[in-house]
């Protein structure tokens, strides 16, 4: 009965790799569908996707760039979120930090600043203090950061971060939302098409992005 349990599961395996394509990707095998879909703040024909993402996560930083050419090229046709993921909490001082950046208008300008600081200065962003210090040497108005920081909008959406990503089934970074009810990461996608390196992982993971974003699309 062993034997015949781990041929079965092996045969499995099998087969889900045989069908895994990022090209024409499967569900349950290349993404998941959520069973409860999100409601989309994206109007008209445009599609939306979700960026679940943490500051220190090197898979994110290794994404980004791919991630950001991926998003130009999509141009019109999506409308393009980021949620940074509360991994330490309701108080995370990362997604702190992101709230207050978009709140300030200053995101498009020190999101990549952010990472580069984190991943290749190798500073720690992880408190308060330190990231209130990091944005006041950073060219950051000291004052109004945290007026921003600590204002009833920033801290109210800070809270809700944690309900939000429960909503999705999101418990890892990156993670992207498509629609409202596609999910898509690179470790699946790496481990559904048996694919090594990161390059590679993150051009396989923008070719199942494509095929769901016109998979939805046809759908409005």
């Amino acid at each position: 009965m062993r034997s015949l349990r781990f041929s079965l599961i092996a045969a499995t395996m099998v087969a889900s790799t045989a069908f895994a394509s990022p090209a024409d990707p499967k569900n349950g095998v290349d993404f998941q569908t959520l069973s409860a879909p999100q409601p989309v703040q994206a109007t008209s024909k445009k599609v939306e996707v979700i960026e679940f993402f943490a500051y220190h996560c090197p898979a994110c930083n290794a994404l980004e760039p791919t991630l950001n050419g991926w998003v130009k090229k999509q141009g019109d046709n999506i409308v393009m979120r980021r949620i940074h993921l509360p991994f330490q909490g309701p108080a995370d001082p990362e997604a702190h930090l992101f709230l207050t950046l978009e709140a300030m208008g200053k995101l498009e300008e020190y999101h990549g600043r952010v990472f580069q600081a984190v991943h290749v200065q190798r500073q720690r962003l992880m408190k308060d203090d330190a990231i209130i210090e990091w944005a006041a040497k950073n060219g950051l108005d000291r004052a109004k950061f945290m007026e921003t920081w600590n204002s009833f909008g920033v801290t109210t959406k800070l809270r809700r971060l944690g309900q939000i990503s429960n909503n999705y089934k999101v418990t890892g970074t990156p993670t992207i939302i498509i629609d409202g009810k596609y999910v898509v990461s690179p470790s699946q996608v790496s481990e559904a098409n048996k694919i090594q390196g990161m390059e590679a992982t993150m051009q396989a993971t923008t070719q199942v992005m494509d095929a769901l974003v016109k998979k939805a699309a046809a759908t409005k």
